[in-house]
């Protein structure tokens, strides 16, 4: 089954909270994130898998202007694998904190956030699962149309590969 989904599945629910706090796993860096995600859902990209760790990364994505770091600048690095994205993250732990997707903004970790209600709206990437998730959410084969993919959904139950 397929079917063409926008880029309206992305937006995120109402939070009541509009400034959030976070930090890498030692603490040494602090950002602080303010509004609303554009976006929260899950990636199940190789990429994303592969550098977070997990059979699926949970991602929120915010505007470039809405995402500041307030300390331990001087702590932060930079991994970029491809042009599309540069993967910030602590050089004292090695805790990831953020990455900068061109075209779609700034995915800073779910779990760098811990105030925010993580509130999924899809699956991106779904393509290339190893974990299927039967939840009801939609699952796109790779992006929205609007951010360059085919903006076609997958069947819940199967993953493409």
């Amino acid at each position: 089954i397929a079917a063409k989904v926008g880029v309206e599945i992305l937006q995120p629910r109402e939070e009541a909270i509009m400034k959030y706090q976070g930090s890498c796993f030692c603490g040494a860096v602090e950002l602080e994130v303010t509004g609303a995600p554009e976006a929260m859902g899950y990636c199940h990209c190789q990429s994303c898998r592969s550098w977070s760790g997990g059979p699926v990364n949970a991602f929120s994505l915010w505007k470039p202007d809405t995402v500041r770091v307030t300390s331990g600048a001087e702590h932060i690095a930079t991994f970029a694998k491809t042009p599309l994205s540069e993967r910030k993250y602590c050089t004292k732990c090695g805790g990831h904190l953020m990455a900068i997707i061109r075209r779609l903004g700034v995915d800073v970790f779910a779990a760098t956030i811990p105030t925010l209600a993580f509130a999924p709206a899809v699956h991106v990437n779904y393509a290339e699962t190893v974990l299927r998730i039967k939840d009801g959410l939609p699952k796109l084969r790779d992006f929205p149309a609007e951010f360059g993919g085919s903006g076609e959904m997958v069947a819940e139950s199967q993953a493409v590969k």
